[in-house]
């Protein structure tokens, strides 16, 4: 990571959209630097249909359409869970233009453990009726996620996955929906990883300042990040 990035990916969260305000910080933010900015809608053909392999179907279409980078990709929440396996994705696929992520709050236990805490009866009662009720915060209305998340997501495991990346996180030590001290775990073995903790809950409203400033100098725009190597 030697030069400033030149197109930034932007994954939103689980039951969100590109219109989130801290999709619409970013872009807004990164638009002076002349930074290409994608953001795709993860809900989309349709939200009750939503699995992990498909966003990484999103990403990998996104990064197919893109000339030279750097690029960087950024995810919050459960689009911080994709971006750690696009990222192996585009290693693996021998694609070095990704070149550092930067995640917020990011669900890294959604393989399998998140979504656990339903407990044993409401995954049968999931698996059974195909269909699980949930907030959509986009849209302000409860709507079905098919099962096939659950059963897709316990096939991805980001605690297999060694961080051969730089990476920026930031977590709110007041999130309730993702636990702090995962974050830290996941975080604590990866020396490529620099983990910043902001007295905030899982929407980081009150510390997207700060988050600017510390991503920007992360993304070679400038600022005064110390990058732990």
């Amino acid at each position: 990571m030697t030069s400033a990035v030149r197109h930034v990916i932007y994954l939103h969260g689980f039951a969100s959209s590109p219109d989130s305000s801290k999709a619409q910080r970013f872009r807004r933010e990164l638009a002076p630097y002349g930074v290409g900015f994608s953001c795709p809608d993860l809900n989309d053909p349709a939200f009750e249909t939503l699995t992990v392999t498909r966003m990484l179907g999103d990403v990998r279409r996104i990064l197919a359409s893109l000339g030279d980078g750097p690029i960087a990709l950024i995810g919050s929440s459960l689009g911080g869970f994709v971006a750690v396996h696009a990222a192996e994705e585009a290693r693996h696929a021998g694609d070095g233009r990704v070149d550092r992520l930067i995640a917020l709050a990011p669900a890294f236990d959604f393989g399998g453990n998140r979504l656990r805490q339903l407990g044993e009866h409401g995954l049968e009662e999931w698996r059974r009726e195909g269909r699980l009720r949930v907030m959509h915060y986009a849209s302000n209305t409860y709507r079905d996620i098919g099962y096939q998340l659950y059963s897709d997501a316990a096939g991805y495991d980001a605690f297999a996955l060694g961080a051969t990346l730089p990476m920026l996180v930031y977590q709110g030590t007041r999130d309730e929906t993702v636990d702090p001290a995962m974050v830290k775990n996941w975080c604590a073995d990866r020396p490529d990883v620099t983990l910043r903790l902001v007295d905030d809950d899982h929407q980081l409203t009150a510390s997207m300042d700060e988050i600017w400033e510390g991503a920007r100098g992360f993304l070679g725009l400038g600022g005064n990040l110390e990058l732990r190597t």
